[in-house]
């Protein structure tokens, strides 16, 4: 049940946080304030690990496969990918873009077992899930 209030937190914060950066944007440029935001993610984030857990910083570098490090650089562009399609989109329609592309490729990862991740079966009602939230996209959009 943590996990599903936890979801919905940042999935809240996430909204938020496009909305914010797009409109940073608009006082500078897009990867400047990209930079920012990663910037203060890792102050953040810093400041977490100094109070919290304070384990070696060199444990990250024993990650296998090493492809898995590139986690931070996805997110930059997660970052500019969410300033655009908000600025082109409005905030409502690109989280309901984004948060159907998301649902998408995880259930493929899923199904693939893809990045270490255990392979899932096919299951109608997970497609038939998807098919209704891009209904819901359509319907959204309709005027």
């Amino acid at each position: 049940m943590i996990g599903f209030f936890i979801a919905l937190i940042s999935g809240a914060l996430m909204s938020i946080q496009g909305v914010f950066n797009t409109q940073v944007t608009k006082g500078s440029s897009i990867w400047t304030a990209n930079a920012f935001v990663q910037f203060t993610a890792l102050l953040v984030c810093l400041a977490a690990w100094l109070f919290t857990d304070r384990s070696s910083f060199t444990q990250v570098f024993h990650v296998q496969p090493k492809y898995m490090l590139l986690g931070g650089a996805i997110g930059a562009f997660i970052t500019y990918t969410v300033i655009k399609s908000m600025d082109a989109l409005g905030p409502a329609r690109a989280v309901m873009l984004i948060v159907v592309a998301q649902l998408i490729v995880a259930y493929v990862i899923e199904l693939f077992g893809w990045f270490g991740v255990e392979k899932q079966p096919w299951e109608w009602r997970k497609a038939i899930g998807m098919a209704v939230a891009i209904i819901g996209i359509v319907v959204f959009k309709w005027k």
